[in-house]
């Protein structure tokens, strides 16, 4: 028969002392599990705090760009050719009329020199049709004075007989031929004068046909010269020649962009604008212009349609005389006016307050900023309206307060 054993003193023991300390754990986990967390400090250096406000609030947005001409032209060339010489640098101030490079080809001066001999022998054929054409006229009137005097003759001498028929000194039939003669010979000088009248009309026409032709050839003449006289390529433009896409020895086509020329005395400015911001801009808003060198007066003159990198272009145009110093592609910063709000209650605008939308501030009390919910308005780049959750001479950290998101209160020192 089998006797039960209890078990020793020592293992109860250990086991006692295992459930005490699971208990114990346990009781500290729920403990530290209701404790609140601790208060954040905060260096009272460290923090960007602003007054709440009541008043006239204008809104305004922010964007940096680069001054850019509002005149540019792109040089082309019309034809192909090989660049011989470039003959102005880019930064050089240049006319017009001033030649950027020079080019060559060979097949068009040889296409210009035959556009010039086929005008000279259309100009001859026409000159040539001409003295032909006066001939044949002077031919042609010869006859009719031929005829008329004939038909004036005749009519004399029917008058003649018709004066001897009445005096009875001859015979009737003799009169009567006389007057049909001068009547066939008056007939034919009218015929001869319709002819000679149809043949100046005729000549009229063939030399309009031999004059359509010397104009057609000097038409083309005149291009083929003209692309002769563009293979010295001039600026266009006065201003400054900002660059030059080719180099001697280059091979180019017609149409090829081969330089740039701007004027630098009228400039305006390229700005980006936020895509979320841009949504209030209209043309003709009032703008400002720093140039690091002056702050200068504009308006908003063109707003780009489409998005690009999350910004919107816009063009402001300067109204007023730029700064010294000011030329092309220099950066600058611009503030665009979009509108004034009479009275509103605002305040320096957080970083991450947005326009219409609920938020939270810290409202300072002294040492402590407690968190406070509030309603964002309209807003401006450097201001917000506050339409709920604050009153007018209310302090607020206005810095990134992200790190405290959690915390009701926040103490500063």
């Amino acid at each position: 028969m089998d006797v039960s054993r209890s078990p020793s003193k020592r293992k109860l023991t250990i086991r006692l002392a295992a459930v005490g300390a699971a208990v114990a754990i346990a009781l500290v986990t729920f403990g530290l599990s209701r404790m609140r967390a601790a208060v954040p400090t905060v260096d009272r250096n460290t923090l960007v705090i602003d007054t709440v406000r009541r008043g006239p609030m204008v809104r305004e947005i922010r964007g940096s760009g680069v001054l850019t001409p509002e005149e540019v032209r792109l040089i082309a060339i019309p034809t192909d050719g090989r660049v011989e010489r470039i003959v102005v640098q880019p930064g050089s101030t240049v006319d017009a009329g001033t030649v950027v490079l020079e080019l060559s080809n060979d097949q068009q001066q040889q296409a210009a020199r035959d556009s010039e001999w086929q005008l000279r022998a259309a100009e001859a054929d026409h000159e040539s049709m001409r003295a032909q054409l006066d001939s044949e006229r002077l031919d042609r009137e010869a006859s009719v004075a031929h005829v008329e005097a004939d038909s004036k003759q005749a009519r004399l001498r029917a008058a003649a007989d018709a004066e001897l028929e009445r005096q009875g000194l001859t015979a009737h039939i003799t009169s009567e031929m006389s007057k049909t003669s001068a009547d066939e010979l008056a007939r034919r000088a009218d015929i001869e004068q319709e002819r000679l009248s149809v043949s100046r009309r005729a000549q009229e026409s063939r030399l309009a046909a031999t004059r359509a032709q010397v104009e057609q050839r000097r038409a083309m003449n005149e291009l083929q010269q003209a692309r002769v006289n563009a293979l010295h390529v001039r600026a266009g433009i006065a201003g400054v020649l900002q660059q030059i896409d080719v180099q001697a020895g280059q091979r180019v086509t017609a149409g090829t962009t081969v330089a740039r020329v701007a004027r630098p005395d009228r400039l305006k400015a390229q700005v980006r604008v936020a895509e979320t911001q841009a949504k209030d801009i209209v043309v003709g808003l009032r703008a400002s212009v720093d140039t690091r060198n002056g702050v200068v007066a504009a308006h908003v003159a063109r707003i780009d349609p489409a998005v690009r990198e999350g910004t919107v272009t816009v063009d402001l145009t300067i109204d007023g005389a730029l700064p010294s110093g000011a030329r092309p592609d220099l950066s600058v910063d611009a503030t665009i006016e979009l509108d004034r709000i009479a009275d509103a209650i605002y305040v320096a605008r957080p970083p991450s307050a947005q326009e219409s939308a609920p938020g939270t501030l810290f409202k300072v009390n002294g040492e402590r900023a407690e968190s406070v919910k509030v309603v964002f308005g309209r807003a401006s780049a450097s201001a917000i309206e506050i339409r709920s959750g604050l009153a007018p001479g209310d302090q607020v950290i206005v810095s990134d307060s992200s790190a405290w998101d959690r915390s009701d209160h926040i103490r500063i020192q």
